[in-house]
């Protein structure tokens, strides 16, 4: 877990990102945002606070001083964040002492509604409604999702940097996909090249070989990789900047595919493209996830896409917008978010190709650029 941030960008968490938050927060009617660690702080604050059962909170008032509480032995991590060039006061507590009360001391009175982080833990949920009592609490992720989910040119940089990252780990796989190795070998050796391509920590591996590529969320197992298995490969890192990545390519090792794959695959490859084609500013969110699903659905594997098409990525892995069926969400540039149909065929096989991709004044950016057809060795 990263305490702080590695580097200080102020393009990447500018100060006046805390204005933004207070201004959004009136917007909503509410008195202030109670912001715990998680992506929300980041993006605030640019400070990557460790959760648990010390409580580390931003007290950022619709008007007034922002004031961020931290456990007193994660004072100097916090200090040595992007937090304090932003006008963010500190404050700690020790040990043994109740930390709620400073949230009511940096709030004042008079208070009648206030936005929680939507994964405050349910003892620090608790603990705040008792030290503000007779305030309504209410869900942060309302106001700041609206904020978050269009990326500055900045985060779109970032992003773009993590695509490229991710790209370099797909780019070895034939050094490691062969027969005869278990998911679990092949899915330590791409942990290790996450890293190694710039990550600063691997978030998550699936290697899912033959039947196992059914299972849209397997992960790894003992389970050797056969000479002829399709291998759906989908991973993802997140990178210093506290950007993250995911892309999945399927593979086949040591031999043609199935013909029964490789048809499925011509379809699936063209949903892929023609959803991403479908991108474009004022199209509604759902509308892209119908572009693939009506053309896999034709073709006859409308049940086999078990999941929805897309969705937001930048310092969560998901967040919105979320690209799924009846949404209604228009697209606007800067939404950053996956593409990613697939077919799955319980006990035979699986196929997914997922790219991320950014939502331009007049169109789409694909951030990843690896090959998109099946890739056999």
């Amino acid at each position: 877990m990263l305490y702080a941030v590695g580097v200080v960008d102020d393009d990447l968490y500018p100060p006046e990102r805390l204005g933004t938050g207070q201004r959004a927060a009136a917007a909503a009617g509410l008195d202030a945002l109670l912001v715990t660690p998680g992506a929300d702080l980041r993006y605030l604050t640019g400070y990557q606070a460790k959760a648990g059962e010390r409580l580390t909170c931003l007290v950022l008032p619709a008007t007034g001083e922002p004031t961020l509480i931290v456990p007193r032995l994660e004072r100097p991590a916090a200090e040595s964040s992007p937090a304090p060039r932003t006008g963010v006061r500190i404050v700690d507590h020790a040990d043994g002492s109740d930390p709620y009360p400073l949230v009511a001391a940096a709030l004042g009175g008079g208070l009648r509604a206030v936005g929680l982080s939507n994964r405050t833990w349910a003892e620090q949920v608790l603990g705040l409604r008792a030290a503000l009592p007779g305030v309504a609490q209410r869900l942060a992720g309302d106001v700041l999702r609206g904020l978050r989910m269009r990326k500055s040119p900045a985060e779109v940089a970032a992003l773009r940097e993590a695509g490229t990252a991710i790209d370099a780990v797909h780019a070895r796989m034939p050094e490691w996909l062969a027969p005869g190795r278990t998911e679990r070998q092949v899915g330590a050796d791409i942990a290790t090249g996450i890293q190694a391509a710039g990550n600063a920590f691997t978030a998550f591996v699936t290697v899912a070989a033959g039947p196992n590529g059914a299972s849209p969320h397997h992960t790894t197992s003992d389970r050797v990789i056969e000479r002829g298995d399709p291998v759906v490969v989908d991973i993802g890192g997140v990178m210093p900047s506290g950007y993250c990545s995911d892309s999945t390519r399927t593979y086949v090792v040591g031999g043609p595919p199935p013909v029964e794959l490789a048809e499925a695959y011509q379809v699936l490859e063209r949903a892929q493209r023609e959803a991403v084609g479908a991108v474009a500013p004022g199209v509604p969110a759902g509308a892209v996830d119908a572009v693939a699903r009506d053309l896999l659905t034709t073709a006859g594997y409308g049940p086999a896409f078990l999941h929805r098409i897309g969705h937001g990525i930048g310092l969560d892995g998901h967040e919105d917008p979320y690209l799924v069926t009846g949404s209604r969400q228009a697209l606007e540039p800067g939404m950053v978010f996956s593409v990613e149909p697939g077919v799955y065929l319980a006990g035979r096989y699986g196929a997914r190709i997922e790219d991320i991709v950014v939502c331009t004044d007049d169109g789409a950016e694909r951030l990843n650029r690896r090959p998109t057809e099946l890739l056999a060795w």
